[in-house]
């Protein structure tokens, strides 16, 4: 490893000591904190996803803390870390979000997308979708928009047993590799102090003498309510009483994609209007938003020219943004960015292996296996987590072949018992000796293809695919802060029935006020169909006849192989140049996000870097952003918590007989 990464890495270590003596953070406080969280917090976060595609995540995290250590200062007590970040833990569990669709409060939020995604299939594919996924487009249960129906005992059945699963497995692999990675093999896992502080750092908040944190969140917030206040509560509050909701900001952009569609066709052009996506340009990397910057330029320069050249035929005039994006995606990107994306998994398994190398001939050689057990630690026993793992696979296992009994089963063997394994070690050792994720992409793609198994059942079934070496660093940050992994593991099993619970309650209620997505949910309009069009373009590709021809024209081996040769040739080129090798990280993520919130993001950046951080100088510019942008997310979730409560009182009260 090279003396300035040793470096890097040494600093890592020091910023935050492994205490001597662990506490148990899991407390009355704990168990009310989840409470409050399930039934205030969530049907915010859920209202959030929907009409601005927001996490309501900072907002749980940071309200709750904030209201737990004021009541103890006025109960004359003090909240330990180890309470703080239990708190914290709980609070990102149950306000978590999926992915572009940007669905949040818990495990129905993926049935409600599964309806949508059903009904939204091309050309009759979605009579080919199982009712273990969500019942036909012409059940009473869709109609009546209710969960209390039985057309969905099949689909709540595979959700409940595939959520225990999923909990069970990820904890214990995740458990039984960081004792072997962190106890074992001593790995740094650079990132995990930088972590532990962010999320412990309101821990002060209980003590009188106001800090720089509590000024800049304070800030932050007042910003985001504001802001809220115009964004989203307005929308929210006229819909309520109006036949269609009044916006004075077009969420979530403002399209100029069909007028410049002269000079710049098959380009998407646009500009967010979420204040959130600039302030998140503080926050990330420059040179990362540098690198997506330049990849929306890219698209902007070679969109005309395959347009002019024939080579965008999926392309129309007249298409807005999303089905703008969703024909390029089709005709150029997808291929290109598969291959993109293998660049960066061969990147990173050739850099975790050389460092390995180096770590192991500089770094201690004593460690072997999972290491000792740590005093009062609450450690588990790693063969009884890797038993318990392997027992959750079995059941992933069994479930799948009952659902789709025709899929091979020697590619359910391979997935749960050595490639999900296999693939959370590598990236287990990626983050603990880099802070870097990596992962193999399109192997259930690939796999599903290879198969020759025909039919979309596989693409819902619960596979035992998984990769769970992003959550050894989680423990590593629990380690961090002083708490018990015993701790941990009552916060799961409190969570579990919670977040169930009030999943239930809350996505049936939202569902039953107005259909999803509508023009209520403007951010669900607008990328629900990008996000389903995009899915059924891969779900094709099982399929007989006509159906496999809009996948067909997607994958071009060509432009996978020349995505390859780009992303491997500019990487090693700005590592020659000694330049920032974030470019072609940003590049490459660039190419999957809309560009109208990468522009957002680029101008946050160029003025947090050229202004902000000469106007407050750079030490405080390197500290004050990621509470910046927290307090921010806060003040718009407590908004959008606001306007939803009122919203559902009002609805709840026209709905009553009278």
């Amino acid at each position: 490893m090279a003396l300035r990464e040793t470096q890097e890495l040494a600093e890592y270590r020091s910023l935050m000591e492994t205490p001597d003596e662990f506490e148990d953070g899991f407390g009355w406080q704990t168990v009310v904190g989840a409470f409050f969280i399930g039934f205030v917090m969530m049907p915010g976060s859920i209202y959030l996803g929907l009409v601005a595609g927001q996490t309501m995540g900072p907002a749980a995290e940071w309200t709750t803390i904030i209201l737990f250590t004021e009541i103890a200062r006025r109960s004359f007590a003090q909240l330990s870390r180890q309470q703080i970040y239990i708190l914290y833990y709980i609070a990102g569990g149950l306000t978590a979000m999926m992915g572009g669709v940007a669905l949040s409060g818990g495990p129905f939020a993926l049935l409600i997308w599964n309806q949508f995604l059903r009904a939204s299939a091309p050309g009759g594919l979605g009579d080919q979708v199982p009712n273990w996924v969500a019942p036909p487009p012409d059940s009473e249960a869709i109609a009546l928009r209710t969960f209390v129906h039985s057309d969905w005992l099949p689909a709540i059945g595979v959700l409940l047993l595939t959520q225990v699963f999923s909990r069970v497995a990820w904890f214990t692999l995740g458990y039984s590799l960081f004792r072997l990675l962190s106890d074992g093999e001593q790995l740094p896992f650079p990132l995990a102090p930088i972590q532990a502080q962010a999320a412990t750092a309101l821990a002060e908040a209980s003590q009188k003498e106001e800090t720089w944190r509590w000024r800049i969140f304070s800030i932050g917030s007042m910003i985001g309510i504001g802001f809220g206040l115009i964004y989203l509560a307005v929308p929210t509050l006229t819909g309520a009483v109006l036949i269609q909701p009044v916006s004075i900001l077009p969420i979530p952009w403002i399209d100029f994609t069909q007028g410049t569609e002269r000079f710049l066709p098959g380009v998407a052009t646009g500009i967010g209007t979420n204040l959130a996506s600039l302030m998140l340009g503080f926050v990330l990397p420059f040179w990362m938003v540098v690198g997506s910057f330049l990849a929306t330029v890219t698209t902007a320069i070679v969109n005309p020219i395959a347009h002019i050249t024939g080579n965008l035929p999926t392309w129309r005039p007249g298409m807005e943004t999303t089905r703008t994006m969703w024909a390029t995606r089709i005709d150029i990107w997808l291929s290109w960015g598969v291959g993109t994306a293998f660049a960066v998994a061969g990147i990173g398994a050739y850099k975790m292996v050389a460092e390995w190398r180096e770590y192991r001939e500089t770094g201690d050689e004593s460690g072997f296996g999972f290491g000792t057990r740590v005093a009062g630690r609450g450690d588990f026993t790693p063969w009884i987590c890797l038993a318990l793992f392997f027992a959750a696979t079995t059941g992933y296992i069994v479930l799948c072949r009952i659902l789709v009994p025709n899929f091979p089963i020697i590619f359910l063997i391979v997935y749960g018992y050595i490639w999900t394994p296999l693939q959370s070690y590598i990236n287990a050792r990626m983050v603990g000796l880099t802070g870097q994720f990596v992962a193999i992409p399109m192997i259930r793609e690939a796999t599903f293809i290879l198969s020759g198994y025909k039919g979309v059942d596989v693409w819902f079934a619960p596979i035992p695919l998984g990769n769970y070496g992003a959550t050894v660093q989680r423990f590593r940050e629990i380690e961090l802060t002083g708490n018990k992994f015993t701790a941990v593991l009552k916060a799961e099993l409190l969570m579990f029935p919670i977040i169930l619970v009030t999943s239930f309650l809350f996505w049936g209620y939202v569902w039953r006020l107005q259909p999803i997505p509508s023009v209520y949910y403007p951010y669900a309009q607008k990328m629900w169909d990008y996000q389903a069009i995009t899915q059924w373009v891969w779900y094709s590709s099982t399929t007989e006849g006509g159906h496999q021809e809009i996948f067909q024209r997607a994958i071009k081996p060509g432009l996978m192989v020349g995505g390859l040769v780009f992303g491997l040739g500019i990487y090693s080129l700005l590592s020659w140049l000694r330049a920032p090798v974030l470019l072609i990280y940003g590049w490459i993520r660039g190419l999957g996000i809309m560009p109208h919130f990468i522009v957002l993001q680029f101008i946050g950046a160029v003025i947090g870097r050229y202004y902000m951080r000469e106007r407050f100088g750079e030490a405080n510019w390197r500290i004050w952003p990621p509470v910046l942008y927290a307090g921010f997310t806060c003040g718009m979730g407590l908004i959008a918590m606001l306007a939803i409560a009122i919203v559902l009182v009002k609805q709840s009260i026209t709905q009553m007989p009278f």
